[in-house]
């Protein structure tokens, strides 16, 4: 089928390649950079727009709005398609945000950290879609599998409690290996000491409920390291705030739990 893309983010790189790889054709690409419009366009060998009215009705099956989630509300009004297929890929957006810019609309989310200089070559790509009509599930699900093997239905509060969490498992995660990494630095130590326990971390995820490997000074009810801890953070109160909330979380998801064995509902 053919698309255009609306966006010139790490999304859209990630798009543009998969679908054309997968065999659909991108028609055109149009952004408010000009420059990283015309750059993606000649990447994927598309033309770019110079205006969003540009991307006419019919032109194309389908549209991919690939832009920051706030972007889209400001950016989907521009739009009055009829028969060309509408898509948003945002997580935490609701579906019926396109329902005046569309009559055919859908949602296709990656569920994937995606950098345009590191792209992804596998499949394991975990997609939610969600569509307004069957002529846009039949669309949506044709672009989804063009890029991955793991394809499942979510709904607008699904999809919001589920970017919640990648947004804690990955960007609050990667933001504590941050802090980690500058710890060492600031004394002297090598952040590569630690690769083999956050590995180890990653690799026991792969089959047992992160619940029932939590360890540490938190888990134990450690007071007396957590308070060493504390005072050695006396200096950034940011980082002092993080490690005492996170304490507490420790502490609470676990005092509130009489079975230690047995996750949580």
């Amino acid at each position: 089928m053919t698309f255009s893309i609306i966006g010139t983010g790490n999304m859209a790189w990630f798009l543009a390649k998969r679908l054309t790889t997968a065999g659909h054709q991108c028609i055109g690409i149009y952004g408010r950079d000009k420059a990283a419009t015309i750059e993606l366009a000649e990447w994927i060998q598309a033309k770019s727009y110079s205006n969003i009215a540009d991307i006419y009705d019919g032109e194309i099956d389908v549209c991919l709005l690939s832009i920051s989630d706030h972007a889209i509300e400001t950016v989907a009004p521009g739009l009055h398609f009829k028969k060309t297929v509408l898509i948003h890929t945002a997580g935490s957006v609701d579906l019926d945000l396109l329902s005046k810019s569309a009559v055919d609309y859908a949602v296709l989310w990656p569920v994937y950290s995606v950098v345009k200089n590191n792209l992804p070559n596998h499949r394991n790509i975990p997609c939610a879609w969600q569509a307004s009509t069957p002529k846009a599930q039949r669309y949506v699900l044709s672009l989804a599998h063009g890029i991955t093997d793991v394809i499942f239905e979510a709904k607008d509060e699904q999809r919001k409690w589920l970017h919640l969490s990648a947004v804690v498992c990955n960007n609050f995660v990667n933001h504590l290996m941050a802090i980690g990494e500058q710890t060492c630095h600031d004394q002297q130590l090598d952040f590569n000491i630690l690769h083999p326990i956050i590995a180890q971390t990653f690799e026991r995820l792969q089959k047992t409920s992160p619940f029932l490997l939590q360890t540490g000074p938190a888990k134990r009810g450690d007071s007396i390291t957590i308070a060493r801890h504390m005072k050695l953070l006396d200096n950034n109160t940011d980082w002092q705030r993080v490690y005492s909330a996170i304490t507490t979380s420790i502490e609470n998801m676990y005092r509130q739990n009489d079975t230690k064995n047995e996750v949580k509902p």
